[in-house]
């Protein structure tokens, strides 16, 4: 286990994680975690005194990894931008496993299981993620249909997020 305070720091504009609000796990502390490569891999532990495990620690470069902080864990917290805090990690080894009703749905469009099967195991993670993220079930069924709609036309979950902004976007929407 690594335990250490760090500060939660906030991209500007950085491509794909523009706006990401995130820490920084020091390459010295991170091979302690995953002495092996330069891979993400998943951590549990604290973040000040709320626990949480199956968190995806990114490779930023240069040995260092970050853990991207999202408006849930924020909240959680009570911390943004700027703020001091305690993180307390260790690895963990459970898999995460994909939302099984989504990987019902998937079976039955060929196409869609085909280009998500395709996909590295954390971009299928988004899909789960994002899907088991609704609050009601009504929004979690709607997520699962517009995820089988979007890898049916092979877009990525990033891919997919923009279209449905987009979609929002066009005038006469609201």
């Amino acid at each position: 286990m690594i335990d250490f305070t760090t500060t939660i720091l906030k991209y500007g504009q950085q491509g794909d994680k523009t706006g990401w609000t995130y820490i920084v796990i020091p390459a010295a502390l991170g091979v302690q975690l995953q002495p092996v490569g330069k891979k993400s891999f998943r951590v549990k532990g604290k973040l000040d005194n709320l626990a949480l495990n199956g968190v995806a620690l990114i490779p930023m470069g240069g040995g260092d990894f970050m853990m991207a902080l999202n408006a849930e864990l924020r909240k959680a917290i009570g911390k943004t931008k700027g703020a001091s805090i305690r993180v307390q990690l260790s690895l963990d080894i459970v898999p995460y496993q994909v939302n099984a009703v989504f990987m019902a749905c998937l079976e039955d469009e060929p196409s869609a299981l085909a280009y998500f099967n395709s996909l590295s195991l954390s971009h299928q993670h988004y899909f789960s993620k994002w899907i088991e993220s609704a609050k009601t079930n009504s929004t979690q069924v709607k997520r699962i249909a517009q995820a089988v709609s979007a890898l049916a036309l092979k877009m990525g979950y990033p891919e997919m997020i923009r279209a449905q902004k987009e979609q929002r976007d066009l005038p006469g929407r609201e």
